[in-house]
């Protein structure tokens, strides 16, 4: 297709194609530096042998422990070939049923991810933060940027549940907080999302913040409502009116792309139609402080025990182990 006569006279309309060969062109890469990385352990391997050489046996056998792990993320990484899964993820989350203790579960919900955007050597931007009553935060929404960000994160969509002794109740009484999480993918700037002028309802007003310097003393803030779907996005992180502005409608494109392509599909309408309350019965996911610890996913009845690391970003296992059975049912079919 690259090499039709035509192809080049407007690039700017072939981004998508050209994106996609590369993509693939890495894909293809990773698998021939995988197979290269075989042979020769494979003739390390056959060296160590004929010569009953410890040290190489040794040597052959810890590349190809590597090696596995390499082959097992690689498999992983070609499971995701959904058509948005490439695309960077929008992430939103909102403090549910709990008071304080939900608002302050939504900021070590977004810590968590946080951490695991780091660790993945993603690029991250705020779009907007919402500061709780007393503590913690009311919502949070963020772009992560990187290699089949929305891939790996659409799995975390779902409320997420808080179970152990709270810090804001004097009786020290165990309390259970809800916050839910929602992913879409950043839309390419090539896609076009039609939105008309007569369907927005645009919102100025002073942004929030702790105080002090971070005060803003202008309407810099900005909130959209798409009227038609009733989707709110509002951006307040930048000091520009425009600015906030630009990216509130990035996200609301985002939106209404996602917003489409549900009504297309039962099962992700029922998934992100926002019916369901965020509160008992709706969790994906049980993070227990006390009385033991314990973080349980409970759509693949998955249990960790180091909550510690869980929260510092350590998700993987719960990631992979969502993909690895929605891949199962879909073969099953």
């Amino acid at each position: 297709m690259i090499a039709s006569k035509g192809f080049w006279d407007n690039p700017e309309k072939n981004t998508s194609i050209l994106k996609e060969r590369t993509a693939l062109s890495l894909r293809v890469d990773k698998f021939m530096t995988l197979q290269n990385d075989l042979e020769e352990c494979e003739i390390l391997h056959e060296l160590g042998v004929e010569e009953s050489d410890e040290q190489t046996l040794g040597e052959a056998l810890a590349q190809i422990g590597t090696l596995n792990k390499r082959f097992e993320a690689y498999s992983l990484e070609l499971m995701l070939d959904g058509e948005e899964d490439k695309n960077n993820a929008i992430v939103s989350i909102n403090a549910g049923a709990g008071g304080t203790d939900a608002q302050d579960w939504a900021e070590m919900l977004h810590r968590m991810y946080l951490r695991w955007v780091d660790r993945k050597g993603y690029k991250l931007e705020m779009i907007d933060f919402q500061p709780g009553d007393e503590a913690g935060i009311k919502s949070v929404t963020f772009t992560a940027s990187g290699e089949n960000a929305f891939g790996w994160l659409k799995s975390e969509i779902g409320v997420h549940r808080l179970v152990r002794i709270s810090p804001f109740n004097a009786s020290g009484k165990r309390q259970t907080s809800f916050a839910s999480v929602f992913v879409c993918p950043e839309i390419d700037k090539e896609i076009v999302v039609a939105i008309e002028d007569k369907d927005l309802r645009i919102d100025v007003y002073r942004a929030s913040g702790a105080g002090g310097q971070h005060v803003n003393k202008t309407s810099s803030a900005v909130r959209i409502t798409h009227l038609p779907t009733n989707i709110v996005v509002q951006c307040q992180q930048e000091k520009s009116q425009h600015r906030n502005k630009d990216m509130a409608m990035k996200v609301l494109m985002s939106r209404l792309y996602q917003h489409e392509k549900r009504k297309q599909d039962s099962k992700i309408q029922q998934m992100h139609d926002d019916k369901e309350e965020i509160g008992w019965g709706s969790q994906i996911r049980s993070y227990v402080l006390h009385p033991y610890q314990m973080v349980k996913d409970h759509r693949i009845n998955l249990e960790i025990g180091n909550v510690s690391d869980v929260l510092d970003g350590g998700i993987d296992p719960f990631i992979e182990g969502v993909l690895m059975s929605e891949k199962n049912k879909g073969k099953k079919r």
